[in-house]
């Protein structure tokens, strides 16, 4: 460990002594101080020194400040220093909050040199707040803001006298400003709302060091409930009170050295005040710690694991205080209500405890009871201190003798047949480190980022929402927004089969290899060490491994196609299996990212869903002939259209110029709609757009935007160009070049950039309308059309474009996926790609994953024919990689 760069504070004060502006002179010196301070923490400096060493260098520089003034010389004002300065604590750029302290208020002579001073902390350049209060403006706004009264118990003195500090300190310990109990319930509620803004979990991939569960607040306010009701002044005062063991002790001083670490390292990469780990700074901070990328796991994945772990840790410790305090300070005065639950535990004033801390040493079973008596009693509020601290004394007795007992693995299987919120019971086995212990594959996704584009909680966190989401389907709220899913959690023979699938669906995210065939094979395991029965342990092996088809057929694949359909029922085993896929799979997707489930994305599955369904009922082997199924869409259509008058001429005129892939891709009131406006159109040189509004359906909640017109090269690509300079999203293509290419048909899915369809502003429809005919019009615009750019803001995610080719040989195309980072005109510089490459596009399916971008393209020559080329594929690969990774 590097050493701490020596500071000669006692010339400092010469130095500014002898300057004619020594606030500007000080400035150099933190600026000095700053510099080498960095150095030293890449050297690899105790964070603990440098921090204190800065609130020293600060306490100096202010000092000396505040004594070159008349009224300085006063005992009724003093410069104090409160909050995180007040504990002695600075990082680089962390806030330092002052207290100007007055024993009854401002004197007139002290008004102008006052002003003068503040002027010259601000001359500092430095995040300094300040305020000016006499001792009963203290008293007074300590009794009406707790925050104010938190930042006063934590004072030092930096100039002027110590009796006026010491004051204070009476003053906000007085019961008449605020009690033990006001003081301990206030800090609780805060705690309580500052978790529930960060979504009660410690696990968002961009957390905030301070502020999130198991951050540095909450071990703050430790301190502060200490301070408050105990009068201890130190962490090490917890120790030698024995509120903490040592083991506690040392997890607390441990962890709280490595978030000083991260918030030290991550300010100095943002080079500002920042306690948001944010994904700008993770790699960059990962990188100044020194972790280092490895073959299956990146360097920053390394740190923020790191960084979950300890703060999961930390969540643990601090509730088994806060627990240890409101015995003491709410319910010292209570008389104890206890209900014996059996032999081995009782509940005592709503929470659950041991009869004796012995308890787990003779049975240790009783590890996983308690779970389960908790779930069976959903009234309770929580364990009691001294349960907690004899579970985790042992916990070690959680070994393979443990894990392949029958009356654990019993317990456990009972846990997950229990009707109550199971999410929360293994989110307290989680929290307590028992789930990872008892299930060593679970502990090995603790705190496991997912650094990708559509991920928002670590893998963990992220599975036990995936069961929280499942318990939920069976609430009331669930059937407004899983309507289907909540009616068939409700037909699954044994929910318990879900619940376990769901808890083993990422599982083997992590270990390189496909997570999916891994986590079958940990499944399958469980299910034979929990007694499952073959049957049972098929089912949940097979969802497991094909946990991601349903998602990935709706979303990558034409679904309207039956022989997609056809192909995906022929891997469902049977009703019972898509009806426990479909589930997970809602459950899946809603869990990852809020973003993620919409009405497109449920429209799509339950789309899938129903037409496998009919596939199974019909049989595997029956399927459905592709003439079959068109001639029976075009005869509803046609139906549709003759109650609006048109007549059979009118109709084949158009449909004679499209090709067969028209009536698999819409719905037969679609094509209706599209076939009479085209009608109307005639011979109406100019392109015909429709848009409109939709409910129901796969575009439930979107607008669709349709253009008729003659075929064009480069029409693609001019049309999204357009699209993405009106600030509409899109979120489904389909092209339809027709017979020879002589007139397309281009639908497109559309939101406006704050997701909503057009309908909602439909003066900006109409501009939206106008705006495509204008600039479709004349083909000679297009590549001015194309290389017009709108700047909009991009996201920070980057990695390389991947582009993969196949060709379907049933229809005569090469499919094209291409896999790359979501930014504003994507399809309109895929488009221009294909316009140099002289490539005709059929077909799109869009899928957006939070800011992934997963689109398959279905492409051909110009001829129409398969490119069977390897070299123009190679081509075709280069170019987009190059012209998507540049715009990055």
């Amino acid at each position: 460990m590097s050493a701490m760069p020596a500071t000669d504070l006692p010339s400092l004060e010469a130095r500014l002594a002898g300057s004619k502006a020594p606030a500007i002179e000080a400035r150099r010196f933190l600026k000095e101080l700053y510099d080498a301070h960095a150095a030293a923490f890449r050297n690899g400096a105790d964070v603990r020194e440098l921090v204190r060493a800065r609130a020293e260098a600060m306490d100096t520089v202010l000092s000396i400040l505040w004594n070159g003034y008349r009224f300085a010389r006063s005992g009724d004002i003093a410069l104090l220093a409160v909050g995180g300065y007040g504990r002695g604590e600075l990082h680089p750029h962390s806030d330092i909050d002052l207290l100007i302290l007055t024993r009854d208020g401002i004197r007139e002579e002290w008004q102008e040199e006052l002003t003068i001073f503040v002027t010259a902390l601000w001359d500092l350049r430095l995040d300094i707040g300040h305020s000016v209060r006499s001792m009963q403006e203290c008293r007074d706004t300590g009794r009406e803001d707790v925050t104010i009264l938190t930042n006063m118990l934590e004072t030092r003195l930096i100039a002027g006298p110590e009796q006026l500090r010491e004051q204070l300190t009476e003053a906000v310990y007085d019961e008449d400003v605020s009690s033990d109990r006001e003081y301990f319930i206030a800090k609780r509620e805060e705690q309580r709302q500052r978790h529930a803004k960060y979504g009660g979990t410690e696990y968002n991939l961009e957390p905030n060091i301070k502020a999130s569960p198991g951050g540095l607040r909450d071990i703050q306010t430790i301190g502060w409930i200490t301070k408050r009701h105990f009068g201890l002044e130190s962490m090490t005062d917890l120790l030698r009170s024995n509120i903490l063991n040592q083991e506690e002790y040392d997890l607390l001083y441990e962890g709280e050295t490595f978030l000083w670490r991260l918030r030290y390292g991550l300010q100095l990469v943002a080079a500002r005040n920042e306690n948001r780990l944010l994904f700008d700074h993770q790699r960059a901070l990962a990188d100044l710690l020194g972790y280092e990328d490895e073959r299956r796991r990146l360097g920053v994945e390394t740190m923020m694991q790191a960084y979950y772990r300890t703060v999961l840790g930390l969540a643990e410790l601090t509730d088994l205080i806060l627990e240890y305090y409101e015995e003491a300070i709410l319910n010292a005065d209570l008389e104890d209500v206890i209900r014996p639950l059996n032999k081995r535990f009782q509940i005592r004033n709503d929470y659950i405890e041991a009869v004796n801390t012995q308890v787990f040493a003779f049975a240790p079973y009783a590890i996983m009871e308690i779970f389960v008596l908790m779930a069976q009693n959903p009234g309770l509020k929580g364990i009691r201190a001294s349960t907690i601290r004899a579970l985790r004394a042992h916990r070690h007795l959680i070994d393979d003798a443990f894990r392949n007992n029958l009356a654990v693995t019993t317990l456990f299987m009972e846990l997950f047949r229990t009707p109550h919120a199971l999410d929360e019971s293994l989110s307290f086995m989680k929290k307590y480190n028992v789930l990872g212990r008892y299930l060593p594959e679970f502990g090995q996704i603790i705190g496991q980022m997912q650094y990708d584009l559509f991920h928002i909680y670590t893998v963990d966190t992220h599975t036990l929402r995936v069961i929280q989401n499942m318990v939920q389907l069976k609430s009331e709220q669930a059937r407004t927004r899983f309507p289907l899913a909540s009616r068939l959690i409700h037909r699954l023979p044994k929910p318990e089969l879900l619940y376990v699938a769901g808890l083993y669906h990422d599982i083997g995210k992590g270990r390189g290899g496909d997570h999916s065939e891994l986590g079958a094979i940990d499944a399958e395991a469980f299910c034979r060490r929990h007694h499952l029965s073959e049957r049972d342990t098929q089912l949940i092996s097979w969802l497991v491994e094909n946990h991601l088809l349903m998602s990935m057929t709706a979303q990558r694949k034409d679904i309207s196609d039956p022989d997609i359909i056809h192909a995906f029922a022929r891997g469902i085993p049977s009703q019972v299996h898509l009806d426990y896929l479909y589930v997970l799979t809602v459950c899946d997707i809603s869990a990852t990212n809020p973003t993620l489930w919409n009405t497109w994305r449920a429209s799509l599955l339950r789309q899938l869903y129903i037409e496998a369904k009919r596939a199974l009922r019909r049989g595997s082997e029956k399927r459905v002939d592709r003439n079959e199924w068109i001639r029976a869409t075009q005869s509803e259509a046609r139906e549709i259209l003759r109650e609006q008058g048109l007549t059979d001429e009118q109709i084949n005129d158009v449909w004679d110029m499209l090709d067969d892939e028209y009536f698999l891709q819409d719905s037969t009131v679609d094509i209706a709609w599209q076939t009479a406006a085209i009608i109307r159109h005639g011979e109406n040189p100019d392109p015909l757009v429709l848009i409109r509004d939709t409910k129901g359906g796969p575009t439930d909640g979107f607008s669709h935007l349709v253009i008729y017109m003659k075929d064009r090269t480069a029409l693609f690509a001019a049309t999204t160009a357009v699209l993405e300079q009106l600030n509409l999203n899109i979120v489904d293509a389909r092209i339809n070049s027709g017979i020879q290419g002589s007139y397309s048909i281009s639908s497109y899915v559309v939101v406006d950039e704050q997701g909503q369809p057009l309908g909602k502003d439909p003066a900006r429809k109409e501009r939206v309308r106008q705006r495509l005919v204008e600039e479709l019009d004349d083909p000679e615009d297009y590549p001015e059309i194309i290389h017009r750019r709108t700047p909009r803001q991009l996201k920070h995610f980057a990695f390389p474009t991947e582009v993969t080719f196949s060709n379907d040989t049933v229809n005569q195309r090469t499919l094209m996926e291409v896999i790359t980072p979501d930014r504003p005109g994507l399809l309109a510089r895929v488009g221009q790609v294909f316009v140099d490459h002289r490539i005709r596009l059929t077909n799109a399916k869009i899928a957006t994953l939070g800011e992934r971008v997963e689109d398959v393209f279905f492409i051909t020559t110009e001829e129409g024919d398969p490119i069977s080329d390897p070299k123009v594929c190679a081509a075709l690969q280069h170019d987009l990689c190059k012209m998507l990774d540049e715009t990055q």
